[in-house]
């Protein structure tokens, strides 16, 4: 892990302001247990002291609410109530479990509103179950976070780089492309395919904001530079006609997206090239060139080298798109600083950043202008957009 990412940086001293003083007052109130006492028996602080208690415990519980998702997705239990509720005992014969462990499943998960037990003890879709319901995106997402919460059952090791977490490896080129120029030919197609396909599977989550927020019917090529499999791509051929596309990538992930063109019909209007878009020349001729959930994986300095190598890749007029989850987006702050942020420190590279903080870097890599623009679902992305010219 790059340390030097880690490691805090000086800065002047200040004074707290008049509302951080009393923010900090307040906080070192509640924290006396007679203040608590008194907090919870007072009828007019009770609704609050009860609501504070709930969010601390699900933040306690957090696991086990997640692991009751992981079993429904694992025994398949939205995509079978798809077409309408469904006896328990049915359920529980289609999932090969107990009639008793799966009321105790279904009555976990209708707590947390994926199912819904009604009367008869019939079991349907609950309100926050309904949208997994073949979302092969969510569900990728859901079996891909065993690595990771297997990497976070010592939180304290990961925060101080002892042994190697799984996610390091579920992602064998990352290292690779941060160690220095060049990779490895060992990066052979079957060490990449397992990440690509998580990507391929959760992009167009991040698409449909990307394309709803910005329109790249304006451009004659568009490439997409870290485009892993082509899913970013696919998707603004399925809306915007007319636009030719390209992806850039390592060879072996190239190679995979090349023949998803020719499965998908998009032969002769997308290409994908090869090569260390850290060390190599991007292909010349976009208008426009798109990184989506790119930057974040790397450290400062690689990303500021990545800017710039974009930045010569366009021309005077060019446009580049970046879309990623990002640092202190107000409403959304815990996805991320708190998820991304410890999602990427178990990768072992790169971090979320703010808007502000990627306009620094774009501006320092020679562009012009930068603004952001807003979305749908800033959970899922921001996006901004950097011109060459003002």
């Amino acid at each position: 892990m790059d340390r030097a990412e880690t490691r805090p940086q000086a800065g002047p001293r200040r004074s707290p302001t008049l509302a951080e003083r009393f923010r900090d007052w307040k906080h070192r109130t509640i924290a006396r247990p007679g203040f608590q006492k008194w907090a919870a028996a007072f009828p007019l602080t009770r609704p609050v002291a009860r609501k504070h208690a709930r969010e601390l415990f699900d933040l306690l519980a957090g696991f086990v609410y997640s692991q009751i998702l992981l079993a429904c997705v694992r025994l398949d239990v939205f995509r079978m109530l798809a077409d309408g509720p469904l006896p328990l005992a049915i359920v529980a014969e289609r999932c090969g479990l107990s009639l008793e462990a799966t009321r105790r499943l279904v009555a976990a998960a209708d707590s947390l509103e994926l199912l819904d037990l009604q009367s008869g003890d019939l079991v349907t879709l609950g309100r926050l179950g309904a949208p997994l319901v073949a979302n092969e995106a969510i569900t990728a997402m859901v079996e891909h976070h065993a690595t990771l919460y297997g990497d976070l059952t010592d939180p304290v090791a990961l925060l101080r780089g002892q042994g190697r977490p799984a996610m390091a490896g579920y992602w064998p080129y990352a290292a690779a492309a941060d160690a220095g120029p060049g990779l490895p030919a060992t990066l052979a197609t079957e060490k990449v395919a397992e990440y690509s396909k998580l990507m391929t599977a959760s992009q167009p989550l991040v698409a449909r904001e990307v394309i709803a927020a910005y329109r790249f019917g304006r451009h004659k090529v568009l490439m997409d530079v870290g485009g892993g499999e082509g899913a970013f791509v696919r998707c603004v051929a399925a809306e915007v006609p007319g636009v030719e596309l390209r992806v850039f990538d390592l060879p072996a992930v190239a190679e995979r997206a090349n023949e998803n063109f020719r499965r998908w019909g998009l032969a002769g209007r997308a290409q994908a090239f090869g090569g260390d878009f850290f060390a190599d020349e991007l292909p010349r001729g976009a208008d426009v060139i798109s990184l989506v959930r790119v930057a974040f994986d790397h450290p400062d300095e690689r990303v500021l080298t990545l800017f710039k190598n974009v930045r010569r890749a366009l021309p005077d007029n060019g446009t580049l798109v970046l879309a990623e989850a990002m640092a202190e987006v107000p409403g959304v702050e815990p996805i991320g600083d708190a998820y991304f942020g410890f999602y990427l420190l178990a990768m072992g590279r790169g971090r979320p950043r703010s808007a502000a903080r990627l306009t620094q870097l774009l501006h320092e890599a020679g562009f012009a202008s930068v603004r952001s623009l807003p979305t749908h679902m800033p959970l899922q992305a921001g996006v901004l957009v950097a011109r060459c010219t003002a």
